[in-house]
């Protein structure tokens, strides 16, 4: 069963990702702007793949869903996996990340347990 939860081959490195929605033009909007998806589906996911060769973008919106009332409705309803249509959407990472006012990824090496840890930084 597929999860939303980013992993690669090898996992060595593991971590967050956190974004601000673009003001005039969001992923959302690009989708319904390209008849990808229709007002009566709403994005929950996005996942953003980069290789040595390739980058790809996938989007999972809910059907019969308009807004985030009514999809936080329907998944606190659903006990078994989510029932999500998936999109592939030709973007570049340039084009990807765009759609977004700010984007943060933060990495920690695998095993080491620092997800939401503080730290201070030291002067070398």
């Amino acid at each position: 069963m597929e999860s939303f939860k980013a992993s690669v081959q090898y996992g060595d490195w593991e971590g967050t990702a956190a974004a601000d929605d673009g003001h005039q033009r969001t992923l959302q909007t690009y989708l319904q702007e390209k008849g990808l998806i229709n007002p009566e589906e709403f994005l929950v996911a996005a996942s953003l793949y980069v290789s040595e060769v390739s980058t790809h973008v996938q989007a999972f919106v809910c059907p019969k869903a308009h807004d985030f009332e009514s999809v936080k409705n329907a998944l606190a309803a659903i006990a078994k996996p989510i029932p999500v249509r998936e999109i592939n959407v030709e973007l570049t990472l340039e084009e990807f990340v765009g759609l977004f006012k700010r984007f943060k990824v933060m990495l920690t090496w695998h095993g080491l347990q620092l997800e939401g840890r503080g730290y201070s930084v030291i002067e070398s």
